[in-house]
């Protein structure tokens, strides 16, 4: 039986910030779009399992772009601030089923200064949250989805995973997991209703 429902953030309960991410970093960098990207997914992975810190991501992306370092204190910070959108209606349900006595969680391939900014926001809708900078492991790996159930003091075969992205979906399944590949508001809505999460 499902007991608990953890939420992916970027493209899930936000907005997919990515496009906005690399739009803003190359906009502030003074570089194309598609010269930042490139070298971002040199970088990026080590960033968001937390095995750099910013200072050191930055030094690494503006080496390989021949570019000053950015003068901003945290310039993914700002940018993850600028595009953030979130979705009203994926917080709600989340509320709704924790009220109805659901365990609800994050999971998220985060980097520290996002991680910081939504510890900031202050969201109380969620009883564990688990971010791949703070663990050193990242979706679609085994290691990430067994610490977001235990974090939940629950076992993966008690949880489903909301995620806007196929592999990490399957990586929670591969994890004894449920998984539902988030389309849309509705068609999340009534697949945990067909696993016995109903909230109306």
């Amino acid at each position: 039986m499902i007991q608990a429902v953890l939420f992916d953030w970027g493209g899930v309960l936000i907005e997919n910030p990515v496009p906005g991410l690399m739009a803003y970093c190359a906009g502030a960098l003074g570089v194309a779009v598609t010269d930042y990207v490139r070298v971002h997914e040199a970088h990026g992975e080590a960033f968001h399992k937390g095995w750099i810190a910013e200072e050191v991501f930055w030094q690494r992306v503006c080496s390989d772009l021949n570019r000053p370092l950015p003068r901003q204190s945290s310039l993914w910070g700002d940018a993850f601030r600028a595009v953030y959108r979130p979705r009203e209606e994926i917080f709600t349900l989340a509320r709704r089923l924790r009220e109805k006595g659901c365990k609800t969680g994050l999971l998220s391939n985060t980097e520290a200064p996002a991680m910081a900014f939504f510890l900031e926001l202050g969201y109380d809708v969620f009883d564990g949250l688990t971010f791949s900078c703070a663990e050193g492991v990242a979706k679609p790996q085994k290691e990430i989805y067994e610490v977001a159930a235990r974090n939940l003091g629950m076992m993966p075969v008690q949880c489903v995973l909301v995620d806007d992205r196929l592999e990490f979906v399957e990586g929670a399944r591969n994890a004894g997991m449920k998984g539902i590949v988030y389309e849309s508001f509705p068609q999340a809505e009534q697949e945990l209703a067909r696993l016995g999460l109903h909230v109306k």
